[in-house]
């Protein structure tokens, strides 16, 4: 019985950071950007637009990133290499896109690949979204803020990336490419303004609104 039982508490250590935990793993840690979730940006966002519940309060939902690949249809290795590189920056394995239409004038068939995708979601989502504001925002070339008039009308913001080695994970020396991703926070938000609240409680580098001349 008591060997039944050791071998039933056995854990697993990953070593590999940003692993994903499976079988009889330990429980990952609390992101910080989740528990500065909970004790900050929800006591701010009730007093500021005076929701009287904390199920009111907007939450970011999920963390989507997409990464065209055209030079595909004359390269397929490029695909690989896309998605090795989109597996770095996030710590999941990306799906990769086909085309649903053939354009001959591009050379594309049907059902041919021509991209990956990423959806992150809880601790990892979170995970990303720190070190994006934290590190790699930062190393925006002749970066001044990011636009504060990507938003949807229905509470998501989007913006675009030009160059994939802002992220430190990226090793320069073994890019064959320069590659641009597009980056779509969603949010449970109504509105645009609610969205932006949560954003910038979070510590998104928006560049400074214009005061209205008095």
């Amino acid at each position: 019985m008591a060997k039944q039982q050791q071998v039933k508490t056995k854990k697993v250590e990953f070593a590999f950071e940003g692993a994903r935990l499976s079988g009889d793993a330990p429980k990952a840690a609390e992101a910080r950007l989740a528990k500065f979730y909970k004790e900050n940006v929800v006591p701010a966002l009730m007093k500021q637009f005076n929701y009287k519940t904390v199920m009111q309060v907007p939450r970011l939902h999920k963390i989507t990133m997409n990464m065209g690949v055209g030079a595909a249809t004359q390269d397929q290795k490029m695909i690989q290499a896309a998605v090795t590189e989109l597996e770095l920056i996030t710590g999941q394995r990306p799906a990769v896109t086909t085309a649903k239409e053939a354009i001959s004038n591009f050379k594309l068939r049907v059902n041919q690949p021509i991209g990956c995708r990423v959806t992150l979601r809880r601790t990892h989502m979170f995970e990303f979204l720190d070190r994006f504001i934290n590190i790699v925002t930062p190393r925006i070339r002749d970066f001044r803020g990011l636009p504060d008039k990507s938003f949807d009308g229905r509470g998501n913001y989007s913006l675009g990336i030009k160059e994939q080695i802002i992220f430190p994970e990226i090793d320069v020396d073994k890019v064959s490419k320069i590659r641009g991703m597009d980056i779509t926070f969603v949010t449970t938000a109504k509105t645009d303004e609610e969205a932006y609240a949560l954003m910038k409680e979070f510590g998104f580098p928006f560049r400074k609104r214009e005061q209205p001349a008095a």
